[in-house]
């Protein structure tokens, strides 16, 4: 299911991103990687707060539709 949809506060693992190849370099370099963990943490006005590693971003709801999670 596409981040987006994913339901807050639970760990999820990343399977797929389909954006281009800079786009999955940066996220890569933020720690955004299939088969790392992920856990959105709220979302509103278009934009999605998600955690990894103890770290928190700031993603917009379209990469968030791009990024496949289970």
């Amino acid at each position: 299911m596409p981040l987006g949809i994913a339901p807050l506060g639970k760990d999820l693992t990343i399977v797929k991103i389909s954006t281009d190849e800079k786009m999955k370099r940066h996220l890569e370099n933020l720690g955004i990687i299939v088969g790392g963990t992920i856990k959105a943490q709220s979302d509103g006005s278009g934009n999605m707060i998600i955690l990894i590693k103890d770290s928190r971003f700031a993603i917009d709801m379209g990469l968030a539709m791009k990024i496949q999670v289970s």
